[in-house]
């Protein structure tokens, strides 16, 4: 098979659910179609934050997968986050993800790390087992800094040199280390594609990569293939214009108070958009209220960043 080319935009989609609650597949096809149909897209990455993975029972993960693959057609590959705890468990969630149709594997730590730490050698045996296990091709997936979970430059490049690994989604959030670190990873595996995740300050990583798999890929995904563009031409003046467009978007949805609240926010935006009709949560998430909601579709307007008038004409 060969490797998946991410060298554009990964968006992370949220899961759309009813209004009572249950997964509406329906309404996640839609959100497939619209953006695997941009030039620009490379993949669609579920099962995420974004996504409420986590929230979601087995077989409804599963049948999400099967929604996507069939709703996408072939246009791009599908990635799902593999978050199982124990590393035989992940490998066994990674090899039903395979026969369920994804292609990729985006590889969650460990959650008890992020408190206590991980042993040495421990990250790059839970990729070892999903690729063999699966044969999903794997990103390797850095979490900030401020957590416990954030792979030092050894186990980075430890894994990225691995079988089967093909991407890094980097979200250090510390500018000292990715200056250090991600030539490092360039130098050692110049195939190793290199992906931000800075959501909520993504122009500080943009003239580095190859791409982006972000949640914020939900909302302005014509915006964010123009700011990789950019990106990828080092002009610096077009990326700062797009950056300044889209601040007021990035300020109401991710300078909030709690990262998970940007998945809520993510749907409202939604909404306003006309891709979504509500922005239903699970539990643990919370609504933000009206003033937020308000806040939110503000930004949007003050960004001239509208309705999807295609996506609607098409239904």
């Amino acid at each position: 098979m060969p490797t998946m080319d991410l060298r554009g935009l990964s968006p992370a989609p949220v899961t759309a659910f009813t209004r009572d609650g249950e997964v509406d597949y329906p309404a996640n096809a839609r959100i497939a179609k619209w953006l695997a149909g941009m030039d620009g897209v490379k993949s669609l990455v579920i099962l995420g934050h974004a996504g409420e993975g986590t929230f979601l029972t087995e077989e409804e993960r599963l049948q999400l997968i099967r929604t996507y693959v069939e709703a996408v057609d072939g246009q791009v590959p599908i990635i799902a986050g593999i978050t199982g705890e124990g590393t035989k468990v992940a490998a066994e969630e990674a090899k039903k993800c395979k026969s369920a149709g994804a292609t990729g594997a985006l590889v969650y730590p460990n959650h008890g790390w992020l408190r206590f730490g991980f042993q040495k050698g421990a990250p790059q045996d839970r990729y070892k087992a999903i690729w063999q296990e699966s044969g999903l091709q794997c990103i390797l997936f850095q979490y900030p800094d401020a957590t416990k979970a954030s792979y030092d430059l050894d186990t980075q490049l430890a894994i990225a040199s691995q079988d089967g690994v093909v991407a890094t989604k980097n979200g250090v959030r510390n500018m000292k280390r990715w200056y250090v670190e991600i030539p490092e990873l360039k130098k050692a595996n110049p195939n190793l594609q290199i992906l931000s995740c800075h959501d909520e300050w993504l122009l500080p990583t943009m003239f580095d990569v190859d791409g982006l798999l972000v949640g914020y890929g939900n909302i302005t995904p014509e915006l964010l293939i123009d700011l990789i563009k950019a990106g990828k031409a080092q002009n610096y003046p077009e990326a700062r214009r797009i950056f300044e467009r889209l601040l007021p978007v990035t300020r109401a949805v991710y300078h909030r108070g709690s990262h998970m609240e940007g998945t809520v926010a993510l749907k409202l935006g939604l909404v306003h958009r006309g891709v979504l009709d509500h922005a239903t949560i699970r539990e643990p998430l919370k609504n933000l209220g009206e003033k937020a909601e308000a806040e939110i579709f503000a930004a949007f307007d003050a960004a001239g960043i509208g309705r999807v008038e295609q996506l609607l004409a098409a239904e």
